[in-house]
């Protein structure tokens, strides 16, 4: 599982209070985050909105994709998929368009259309949970 300081959504005074909550990863984010209740109460112990704890949520979520780590991190946040959400807003076309020009943006290699469509499918069975 990913660091909780591979979100870039968190500003450092909740990354430090979530920090001293024992919330290192993103793992343990999204089971602290699981229901509403719990949203609420971490939201109450680090002084930050429920939003604010959606939002991170949300952006742990895809960082959570098979394959997904920091560079294809940067990729799709120049692709303006800023978390899961923005994934499922989209179809697999425009999800792969909007990857792969990034890609060209960022001079990176762009990922594989089989990589493309995992990353999709995976978004949409976490959004269906």
């Amino acid at each position: 599982m990913p660091p909780i300081t591979e979100l870039v959504r968190i500003e450092p005074v909740h990354l430090e209070r979530l920090e001293r909550q024992g919330v290192f990863t993103t793992g343990l984010l999204l089971e602290v985050t699981e229901t509403p209740t719990r949203r609420q109460n971490l939201a109450d112990q680090v002084d930050a909105s429920t939003n604010d704890v959606l939002m991170w949520r949300d952006e742990a979520q895809m960082l959570n994709l098979a394959g997904f780590g920091p560079t294809q991190h940067r990729l799709l946040m120049q692709a303006g998929f800023e978390g899961l959400r923005d994934i499922l807003a989209v179809d697999l076309d425009t999800f792969g368009d909007q990857v792969r020009r990034a890609a060209g943006e960022l001079q990176l290699d762009a990922p594989t259309d089989l990589m493309l469509q995992g990353w999709f499918e995976q978004a949409r069975t976490l959004g269906e949970a």
